[in-house]
């Protein structure tokens, strides 16, 4: 694995993918900067930690981009459970929007290289009818997080146009690893309490997802590989699962066999309908898969060997 040309920063780097790319380019060598809104400690060696506060169009970036030579951009505001906002899409832009465009900018000023943007595959839409998204497909972002982060796109690509910055941009579906986030973490903890869940019968749908190991093995990639500058990736584990499968995987990494009742998938969709639910109703039920031949025939990469995936570690 070639090394980059300077320091790496990573923004986010005490969150869920974050911290797990620190620790990945660190064990591989990478000079690593660390950029975070407040310094827990505990780094691994080769990693400074730079605080800049929150995420905003204001916030300045100067320290920690000085002398650094590709930034990977993961700090997002994101899996809002219990939202608080008043406007939530306003909220989502002045983060993952205007605090993203606002880096890039500075990082051309700064003579950054390249910079690796963290979308997110909602970008393609909330599911898939019989043909998985690609890159190319036009965006239909179906939630305030989801058009933020293609906003966020757009803005980079102008900035990259006027400065030349190489922004390469990945959306992952659904990441899994160690301490989950968002409805993957309620998923978990029902698990561990022994709650029945209706999802029995839920054995027809397809749902790619991508673990922590294959996602940073992808922006390891991203960061070395010239043919990355300017393109959109997709990336998944490679091997679609059901509902069924994905909480019968969680439980075998929590020593737990999860209490499944077989409840028709129709009557659970038209429940969670009529509780205004559509959206968990397209991710609990619905398919959604991802098509990666182009990021594999682009940057001649493959889920490694390294990588494995949510099922076969019990990550």
């Amino acid at each position: 694995m070639s090394r980059s040309a300077g320091p790496i920063l990573v923004t986010g780097a005490t969150g869920f993918l974050g911290r797990a790319l620190v620790e990945r380019l660190a064990s591989d060598g990478h000079e690593v900067r660390a950029g975070v809104r407040r310094d827990p400690g505990g780094w691994p060696g080769g990693v400074s930690p730079v605080v800049v506060g929150d995420l905003s169009g204001s916030t300045d970036w100067s320290v920690a981009l000085a002398g650094v030579d590709c930034v990977v951009h993961c700090a997002a505001r994101a899996h809002v459970l219990n939202e608080t906002a008043a406007d939530p899409l306003a909220e989502f832009r002045r983060v993952n929007t205007d605090g993203a465009i606002a880096l890039g900018r500075q990082a051309a000023k700064a003579g950054v290289r390249r910079l690796i943007f963290i979308s997110s595959i909602g970008v393609n839409g909330a599911e898939t009818h019989g043909r998985p998204f690609t890159a190319a497909d036009a965006p239909a972002p179906h939630s305030p997080y989801a058009v933020s982060k293609l906003e966020a796109e757009q803005g980079l690509a102008a900035v990259a146009a006027a400065t030349g910055l190489e922004v390469a941009t990945i959306r992952p579906p659904l990441v899994t690893g160690p301490d989950p986030k968002g409805n993957l973490a309620t998923l978990r903890r029902a698990i561990r309490r022994g709650l029945p869940l209706p999802f029995g019968l839920v054995t027809g749908n397809r749902r790619d997802l991508v673990s922590l190991d294959v996602l940073c093995d992808l922006i390891e990639t991203c960061i070395r590989q010239p043919a990355a500058a300017g393109r959109t990736f997709l990336v998944s584990d490679g091997a679609p699962v059901s509902t069924r499968r994905l909480l019968e995987d969680i439980g075998a990494m929590e020593g737990r066999k999860p209490r499944l009742l077989p409840v028709p998938p129709s009557l659970l969709s038209m429940l969670l309908g009529a509780l205004g639910k559509a959206s968990l109703r397209s991710q609990l039920l619905g398919d959604l898969e991802v098509d990666i031949a182009a990021t594999r025939g682009t940057l001649g990469w493959t889920p490694s060997p390294r990588a494995a995936s949510f099922r076969r570690t019990g990550e």
